[in-house]
């Protein structure tokens, strides 16, 4: 059976989570602590994790950056109060796969969790090589002509869209959708930038913009 672990230290808000994801046919377990989420998580046994960033002993944040440096591909959805634009950009730098502002509603929370278990339990390539570019996305380590390149988690995530679809037109939509995880808003250039700083690293001439429609990695 399929194991969650939520981590959330308000009785209320874990109470609710865990009975509805078990009436779902999920296996649901709850810690409250910090310390708690970084060992129940590090041991293997689930197969996402909802994250509070609120936790006592051991921040959330703190927890996402020791998962993915121990090289944990575990996905997570942060689910807290704080909803600002830097939150949201530190939970996802950090490495998270989704995030969710409280209040929530539980059967949007649920599909997101779905979404994420079907993304995660797909067969795919652990490297991707395009033309003297690398990526590996196992010990998620980049390279450019065999030059090893530094990335970051979301440009990480960004890179490799682009890997696992060389030659073809990917959206800003599309890349909010599959990179970000939720909605931003239409306005905002977050995609811009971050194909901004690939371009710094890959080389300028490597991602194309297709005007009006969005990039393609040649």
């Amino acid at each position: 059976m399929t194991g969650i672990l939520i981590a959330e230290d308000e009785d209320r808000i874990s109470s609710f989570i865990e009975k509805g994801l078990k009436a779902a046919g999920l296996q649901a377990t709850v810690v409250r602590t910090g310390p708690d989420a970084l060992s129940s998580a590090s041991t293997g046994d689930y197969d996402l994790l909802v994250l509070d960033i609120g936790l006592p002993g051991l921040d959330g944040h703190e927890v996402m950056r020791s998962l993915r440096a121990a090289g944990s591909k575990l996905p997570v959805i942060i689910l807290t109060a704080r909803s600002s634009a830097e939150d949201v950009l530190t939970s996802l730098e950090g490495g998270a796969n989704d995030y969710m502002p409280k209040p929530f509603r539980f059967d949007e929370l649920l599909a997101r969790i779905r979404l994420r278990l079907s993304d995660a339990s797909k067969v795919v390539e652990t490297v991707l090589d395009v033309e003297g570019l690398e990526l590996d996305t196992r010990t998620r380590r980049a390279t450019a002509n065999g030059r090893q390149v530094d990335l970051s988690a979301r440009e990480f995530a960004l890179a490799e869209e682009f890997f696992r679809h060389p030659g073809q037109v990917l959206s800003r939509e599309q890349l909010l959708s599959r990179v970000w995880g939720f909605d931003f808003d239409p306005g905002s250039n977050v995609v811009d930038v971050y194909v901004g700083y690939l371009r710094q690293k890959f080389g300028a001439e490597r991602i194309e913009t297709v005007r009006g429609m969005g990039y393609r990695l040649v």
